[in-house]
């Protein structure tokens, strides 16, 4: 089945996500439906070729804007495009949804359109990041979906993300660590202390605390922190990476000395640029969810929306909803327990 694109979100004008919808039909045979208003996508597809059985239209009136409440676009906006394109996944028209609109009515849209996994209580958005193993990133997760967060949350995450780190990655058994100030247990705040607790107790593959500045060295698969914590995370390793390419780029052209050491160096520069580079993957999958949401930056590149497109529908094959699934399935129980003991208190 189709990816569906919606067209009309982010701070991009139109022709961002229509010239992405056409680079994934053209680059990787992918079939994908662009919803917005009609008129005006079909216009901005004139001026491209592309094969038209891979690529339709569907038509959506209204707009939610990045500055809108997600609760009141969810409520008074249901012809939206970020609404019928989630529709037609509820429908079974589409594999996955891929936006780079309103981040909070995705969120909200998806909860309460294809309602969440069994046992899942808050879903959560998942990251790729890179460490020093060239082949071997790690997921990060949440990285903004929930700013405030209970125990069992970050244990939902933790199974989402090992489910994640298997139907991407391959890893079977993924190694699952908590982020925090130190390694040693019974370290961090009473979260962290009570999360570590829950996580002993499951099936997961627990490696226990780790340091920010451990992340990168391979030693897990999946890095588990609230959405507070994970978004300033990773906008610091963006920020640092942007730091990095800016210092190089201005040694390189200091002097011409430096200059012709980078026509030496110039491989590994890229390799490094390639391997830091969140365009590369695209986007980020909503996880907890009955269906395959992508959620991209509001400013994306149409290179970073098509690799979007391509990475929700690796997702689809590799039937990550049903790998969620299950390793919530075998949770259930301690979740549970967890839910009633936070009731109770």
């Amino acid at each position: 089945m189709a990816i569906a694109v919606d067209a009309m979100g982010g701070d991009t004008p139109l022709t961002i996500p229509v010239e992405a919808a056409v680079k994934a039909v053209n680059d990787f045979g992918l079939q994908v439906v662009l919803i917005g208003d009609e008129p005006q996508v079909r216009e901005e597809l004139g001026q491209y070729q592309y094969p038209s059985s891979k690529l339709r239209v569907v038509h959506a009136s209204e707009v939610v804007e990045m500055h809108e409440s997600p609760a009141l676009a969810l409520r008074q906006k249901k012809n939206s495009s970020i609404r019928v394109a989630i529709d037609l996944i509820k429908a079974g028209e589409v594999e996955a949804v891929v936006s780079a609109g309103n981040t909070g009515a995705a969120m909200a849209t998806a909860k309460f359109v294809l309602k969440s996994v069994k046992g899942v209580d808050r879903p959560g958005i998942a990251t790729l990041m890179p460490s020093i193993n060239r082949d071997h990133p790690f997921v990060l997760l949440d990285i903004g979906a929930n700013t405030d967060c209970k125990p069992v949350y970050l244990l939902q995450f933790a199974l989402m993300g090992s489910a994640y780190a298997q139907a991407l990655m391959g890893i079977q058994d993924a190694r699952v660590g908590l982020l925090n100030n130190g390694e040693e247990e019974g370290k961090g705040n009473n979260l962290l202390k009570e999360t570590y607790s829950l996580m002993k107790q499951s099936t997961l593959n627990f490696y226990g605390n780790i340091e920010g500045k451990a992340m990168f060295k391979n030693e897990v698969d999946v890095v588990v922190c609230d959405g507070f914590v994970g978004n300033i995370t990773l906008k610091v390793a963006e920020g640092t990476f942007d730091l990095i390419k800016t210092v190089l780029k201005q040694e390189i052209e200091s002097s011409w000395l430096s200059k012709l050491a980078y026509l030496g160096m110039r491989r590994p520069f890229e390799a490094l640029r390639t391997r830091a580079d969140y365009t590369e993957v695209g986007g980020a999958p909503l996880l907890g969810v009955n269906g395959i949401v992508i959620i991209c930056h509001g400013n994306s590149a149409p290179h970073t929306i098509r690799n979007a497109i391509r990475h929700a529908q690796n997702c689809a094959d590799m039937r990550l909803n049903d790998l969620i699934g299950k390793r919530v399935a075998e949770n259930l129980s301690l979740i549970e327990s967890a839910q009633q003991l936070e009731a109770s208190t």
